[in-house]
């Protein structure tokens, strides 16, 4: 075997934001745009990249280099990866790694961990190392907490294990929710947002006032709960509900914003969403709400500024696409 492609899905927090990063679950579901990763084995003993949609072409460095020097932000997560999967399963081939996405990394769909999950499955595949979800997830949580210093893996299990699931850090609890749809509106703020510093934003917050936070990831741990029963029970109208409860509780976290609020306000005002609540570290990004008249909600998002995504929640997840 000489080529691989495989692909992994983006995701969407439903239920945890936040909270999640501390030790407390969440609900993700992952959506049907993928990244793609073509992993091709070289002759030479190097690590060459073309990811055109992060503005790198020709990107070549030696095996030994790995994670030295200075490594541009687009390549990181997936030099590190590289290197760690050499550390376990050491190969004497350099191999060329082509990347493609169906969305843009400005829409917080999680791209870093797609991609690195689906670089991580290529690698497994390409050298024939039996593919075990839990194998993968360490590997790549392993590379994103060399990059970042923080994380709960919550994006990496999305990608991986693909559906809706109840999630608690570091892979503690991986359930699936056994659901096949979910009647989920997606709106872009159009703001980026910077989720690491909305993180440590939260963490410098909980350094001040860790009662008041305490209290807060407490409530949203019991709404997250609930919202797993009904969500399996597949009572929309109810995970709506839990939906509002958990925006209100962000907004008290200071992590929304007036871009998010409009957004929200805009699907709640119109009487036909059962919820709405930002997704992800806020600060812009994407909000999500739940209806049957996908149309009004989704109008109303634009009238608002938005922009309405079209993509469906409760996708597979990474899998191997083509073997050469």
């Amino acid at each position: 075997m000489r080529r691989v492609t495989t692909s992994a899905p983006g995701k969407l927090m439903l239920f945890g934001d936040h909270s999640v990063v501390y030790g407390h679950p969440c609900i993700v579901t992952a959506i049907d745009q993928r990244i793609s990763v073509v992993v091709e084995k070289h002759e030479e003993h190097v690590f060459a990249l073309s990811a055109p949609d992060v503005g790198l072409v020709e990107y070549k460095k030696p095996k030994n280099q790995l994670g030295l020097h200075n490594v541009p932000r687009g390549v990181t997560f997936l030099e590190t990866l590289y290197k760690v999967f050499l550390d376990r399963y050491p190969q004497n081939d350099g191999i060329f790694v082509e990347t493609k996405s169906q969305f843009s990394s400005s829409f917080g769909f999680g791209s870093s961990s797609a991609v690195t999950v689906a670089f991580g499955r290529a690698l497994m595949e390409l050298y024939e190392i039996p593919f075990v979800e839990l194998d993968l997830f360490r590997m790549c949580y392993q590379a994103v907490m060399e990059v970042q210093g923080v994380g709960s893996g919550f994006d990496i299990a999305s990608a991986i294990w693909g559906k809706t699931i109840y999630y608690v850090k570091p892979a503690k609890v991986v359930e699936p929710l056994e659901i096949e749809s979910i009647p989920l509106i997606v709106g872009f703020t159009g703001v980026k947002a910077d989720t690491a510093t909305i993180v440590r934003m939260v963490e410098e917050l909980k350094t001040r006032k860790p009662d008041f936070v305490q209290h807060i990831f407490d409530q949203i741990e019991e709404i997250t709960n609930l919202a797993r029963s009904a969500i399996s029970a597949r009572d929309w109208r109810a995970v709506g509900q839990l939906m509002n409860q958990n925006e209100e509780l962000l907004e008290e976290l200071g992590v929304s914003s007036k871009e998010l609020d409009a957004l929200i306000g805009a699907a709640k005002d119109l009487g036909e969403a059962h919820g709405a609540k930002l997704s992800g570290a806020g600060g812009g990004d994407c909000m999500i709400s739940l209806g049957e008249d996908k149309q009004k909600i989704e109008d109303a998002i634009a009238m608002k500024g938005g922009e309405p995504m079209n993509v469906m929640a409760n996708a597979g997840g990474v899998r191997v696409e083509l073997c050469e």
